[in-house]
């Protein structure tokens, strides 16, 4: 693991902490931390958040952070030991709402195929010839 991946981790967790723990903005609904993103340089940190909701609480949740941005920033400067505070950049992370939407999808696509049955075919049986050995399921070796 990279310290690139290492500190966008450790901002993932503090800014999800900061969020639950530390901010009290009623427009805040159930806001998830999904993942966050930072550049080579450790400058600038995308996270993306996830809401519970419709579009609106998105935009309330979106404003609320935007607004709690900088003291947000200098939490997570304060817990986590780097030379710079990176810019925190606060993006919405819908995923999930597009894989319920694909999953809603699929059902209906499923639902509007007819299953279709096969016949099942019988084993073709070969008619024993008069005389002939019977065969054994065993493995003769020759010598």
């Amino acid at each position: 693991m990279s310290r690139q991946e290492r500190v966008a981790e450790a901002i993932k967790k503090e800014v999800s902490l900061i969020v639950h723990d530390e901010l009290k903005d009623p427009r805040l609904g159930f806001v998830t931390i999904v993942r966050a993103e930072i550049t080579h340089d450790l400058r600038y940190a995308k996270v993306f958040f996830s809401v519970l909701g419709n579009e609106e609480q998105y935009e309330k949740t979106q404003e609320a952070l935007d607004s709690a941005q900088g003291y947000i920033r200098k939490l997570v400067s304060e817990k986590i030991n780097l030379r710079f505070s990176p810019e925190i950049i606060f993006r919405p992370d819908k995923s999930a709402e597009y894989s319920v939407k694909i999953q809603q999808v699929l059902e209906e696509i499923k639902g509007l195929e007819k299953p279709v049955e096969k016949k099942k075919a019988k084993p073709k049986t070969r008619k024993k010839v008069r005389g002939e050995p019977k065969k054994s399921g065993r493995v003769r070796k020759k010598i």
